[in-house]
């Protein structure tokens, strides 16, 4: 099954059925030694993550292409402000970990995993600032990105 991509107003939402458990699933985003193995489109990688998944946690990757070029020149440091395993994780660019305001916030990612038809319902709900951001972030490649990333999440616990 496909991942399906949506706009509402400023926001980017990607849904996609996963025949997993929300506890499954939660693990694989919130240990970041299993987050590293599908959170990039190969042939992309992550070299570096850290989550703490608790409010004021870190959320941070390092993404690195297939020949060394590294996505806006180097870590994405973000902040977790939500977390309620094994359901509900939000985090965002715009601080980093324990609170500190970062210079250019960009996103904020919603996270919901809900039970669903025996598996979970993964749903990601990117919010932006302005019209021209979530724009900004279409063009980067949102959908085949994000896509590409949650069927490698399926592949793998499934």
């Amino acid at each position: 099954m496909k991942s399906k991509t949506t706009i509402d107003g400023n926001d980017l939402i990607i849904t996609r059925h996963i025949a997993a458990s929300p506890e499954a699933i939660w693990d694989a985003v919130t240990n970041a030694e299993k987050l590293k193995q599908w959170f990039a489109p190969r042939p992309w990688q992550i070299t570096d993550a850290v989550v703490e998944p608790r409010p004021g946690g870190r959320f941070m990757i390092v993404m690195v292409g297939p020949d060394g070029e590294n996505e806006d020149c180097g870590p994405s440091e973000g902040c977790v402000i939500e977390a309620e395993a094994p359901r509900r994780l939000v985090w965002t660019d715009a601080m980093a970990g324990g609170y500190r305001p970062n210079q250019t916030p960009f996103m904020t990612a919603i996270l919901t995993l809900e039970v669903s038809d025996g598996g979970t319902q993964y749903t990601a709900r990117v919010l932006h600032r302005t019209e021209e951001d979530r724009i900004k972030h279409e063009e980067m490649g949102f959908a085949e990105g994000w896509g590409t990333v949650i069927e490698q999440l399926a592949e793998m616990l499934e």
